[in-house]
Order: structure tokens, then sequence, then C-alpha cells
């Protein structure tokens, strides 16, 4: 049995690969993830798949946007956030450092190392959003 869950697409009209704005359907998304069936059950759980995917997105975003909402608020509070670096930089490359250290170790260890991976991780994101934007926040509130 064939489902079919697209509609007729003209040449004028956006598909959803081509354009970011509209919306993946279960088919469109099944498909990309390479499944070629038409099981109605299997359809199902590649849509699941992506709301949880989509949901789990939003929260770390917003999780991750909470830490820098905290850290805008002083030049201090990031130089304490970042521990022995000095700088936004040295903090990059020293995460870089670890990750690339972590990437050699052997499998029974990087289970042992995983919180202190993703603790590098958040830092090194930490670190790269304000070297980028960190000297004009600080500017504007010290004006």
């Amino acid at each position: 049995m064939l489902i079919l869950t697209r509609k007729c697409e003209s040449a004028s009209e956006p598909t959803a690969t081509s354009s970011p704005g509209v919306t993946m359907d279960a088919a469109d998304f099944a498909r990309a993830c390479g499944y070629t069936g038409d099981s109605p059950a299997l359809l199902d759980a590649f849509e699941a798949i992506r709301r949880n995917g989509i949901e789990r997105a939003r929260h770390d975003h917003m999780s991750r946007k909470a830490v820098i909402d905290e850290l805008k608020q002083s030049e201090a509070l990031f130089l304490a956030s970042i521990g022995p670096a000095l700088s936004a930089e040295e903090a990059v490359e020293d995460t870089n450092r670890f990750i690339a250290c972590w990437r050699n170790m052997p499998r029974w260890r990087q289970e042992r190392c995983l919180a202190d991976l993703a603790r590098a991780r958040q830092q090194r994101l930490v670190a790269r959003f304000f070297r980028r934007y960190g000297h004009r926040l600080w500017a504007r509130e010290a004006a």
C-alpha cells in the first residue's frame, strides 16, 4: 500500500529541501534519512524522531543561551568561568587541546571522562562567543 503524503508541486512552489522555511513532513524526513518504504508505523516513528530532535535542539539552545546571558553581566564573571585561562583565545586553545587528547584516549578512558568532555565543549562554546562578541558587550556596558 502506497501512502502519498505530498501534494503535487508546481515549478514555482518551493520544495521542502530547497527552502529552509518550509517544514518537512514525515515522508520527506524518512526519505532524507534513507528510508524508501511506505510503512505507516515506520513513518510515524520517523516523525516522532524528528519531533524529539527538534524539541531537544530547542531545549539545548535555551540552556546554552541561559549560560551566555548569565555571563554577559560582567567580564569578571566570564574570566572566572573559563578557569585558569586568562583570555577567551587561551580558553579556546585549551579546550581544543583537551578535546584532541580525549579523541586519542582509549575507549575505556573516554567513557570515564565524558563529564570532562561535556565541560570542555561548554567552555569552548562560551569562550568562542565572548571571543567574538565580548568586547562589544562590555564596551557598551562601560559607556
